[in-house]
Order: structure tokens, then sequence, then C-alpha cells
């Protein structure tokens, strides 16, 4: 399946999506998700989603604080057209929800709050765990029973020494997009987020995905400041009860330490 990720070093112009104009895109093959060809990850759409939901009347000195993306069906690889509307606007805070629909069907639906920044005087204050060092250059990072190319091969991964999407339990990662989002167009602090985000469950394997049925059903990425740099470090675990459902909780970092929090609901179900 090369096909779907070309050999050798990627065209400049290479990107998740290109823009076909009037909130309209076109999905690349590096979208493309672990489990089937025809789905896309959920990262770069709700990447997508949050780009439009940030320049969406925006309004200086407001920021997307919090943002939560629910999945009623796979985000097929193909044209996507994304809408915005204010649900509230006030002085201080702003609610706004986006939709993703392909072929007139709702794939991704997001809510997010947009809030004033906080003044010069708020106290600094951030829990005193802090990421492992960026480890060095690592081989291409696999997964069982998943797909190596698409959203995998677009995005370079570097574990802890000794771990990787295959290691049961808690796990921590450095990740960066190899290509930016939308063609011809500058990546920003919550889309590089977000095109993460999506992959906390995954670091944090502890359920049997292999021989159970285990999908997230939504994303809420929670921000306290702006993630600095290419380079986002992702620290998850997974929680589960039988007759429940699982819960995959991760600490975002970034060079400069922790700035947000990842919470995926986990669906658990036989084959």
């Amino acid at each position: 399946m090369t096909d779907l990720w070309p050999a050798g070093p990627e065209p400049e112009d290479q990107a998740f999506y290109r823009s076909l104009g009037g909130g309209r895109y076109e999905s690349g093959p590096a979208t493309v998700g672990p489990w089937s060809v025809k789905s896309q990850h959920a990262g770069p759409p709700s990447a997508l989603l949050g780009r439009a939901m940030e320049e969406h009347e925006a309004r200086a000195g407001f920021r997307v604080a919090r943002i939560t993306v629910d999945l009623p069906r796979p985000v097929p690889v193909a044209e996507l057209h994304v809408q915005v509307r204010t649900l509230r606007s006030g002085g201080r805070t702003e609610l706004v929800e986006g939709e993703l629909t392909s072929h007139g069907e709702t794939v991704m639906l997001a809510r997010a709050w947009r809030i004033a920044a906080a003044p010069a005087d708020t106290p600094q204050l951030r829990p005193e765990s802090e990421p492992p060092p960026l480890p060095g250059p690592q081989a291409p990072q696999t997964m069982a029973g998943a797909q190596p190319y698409g959203y995998i091969a677009a995005m370079e991964w570097r574990f802890e020494p000794g771990k990787g999407f295959d290691t049961p339990g808690p796990g921590t990662v450095w990740a960066r997009q190899r290509i930016p989002l939308v063609a011809g167009k500058p990546d920003t602090p919550l889309t590089r987020a977000l095109t993460l985000a999506d992959s906390n469950w995954a670091v944090a394997f502890h359920l049997d995905h292999v021989r159970q049925f285990v999908i997230n059903t939504d994303i809420t990425l929670a921000l306290h400041r702006e993630p600095v740099g290419a380079w986002l470090c992702l620290r998850s675990a997974t929680a589960a009860s039988p007759g429940g459902s699982g819960l995959a909780a991760g600490q975002l970092f970034d060079g400069a330490g922790d700035c947000g929090r990842v919470l995926q609901t986990l669906m658990v179900a036989g084959r």
C-alpha cells in the first residue's frame, strides 16, 4: 500500500488536507487511520475543526481553552466540509460549535470555549511532574493489527527507551507532525495539539485492542496555555471497569513543561 504514503522524502507540498475554498477540504493519504484505508485517524479532522473554530469571528485577546470533539461515525478519506457557528458570545467567554460533514452526513461535532486571556499577574501554577527529555531519533513506529502508513507515518514518534505502541500500560511519547495540517497554511499551537490528542489512548494501550473492540467516542483537549514548538509530549494512562467503559487520561507537555490535558471515553466490546 505504498501509494498511501510515497516512498522517500515527502514532497514539500504534502499535507493532511488541501483547501478547496468555501470551507471544503480534500483529504490526503496521510489522514488514513490505523484500522481502515477508508477512514481517517481522528487527529487531523479534529484539528481541521479546531482551526476553523479559532478563525471563526476571531477576537483579539481570546483563546480556545477547551474543545470537546464527538465522533458519531468514522470520518471517510474524502472531501470534507467545515462549518462553525457562535452559540454564545459575551464580554469574557464565547461558546462556538463546529460540524464536519462528508457527502451530506455529519461525521464529527465539536464545541469549544474561547475565553479572554488571563491577566499578567495571574500566578503560574503547574504540577510538579515533568516529562522525560526528548529521546533521540528512533525507527518508524508500528502497532499490532494496524497499518504503518497514513497518519502513523505522517507523525514522528519518540517513546521512552524500550517502549512503544504495543507496550501495555501507561506510556509517554514525544511526537511532532512531519507535514502541515493544511497545504500552504501555517499550523497553530491548537491544531498541533489536536492532531496529536486522539493518539492519547494509543499511547496508553492497556486494554487488549486486538482481542476486543476498543474505540474512543470523543476527545477533550483542555489547555491552560498555548503549547510552544513542534514537539509535544503525551503522558497517558487508561482506567476501565467491568460493566462500565474505559477512560484514557493524558497530560500534555511541550519543551517548557505542562500545558494541558487530554481525556477520552473508550467503548470496550467483544469481537
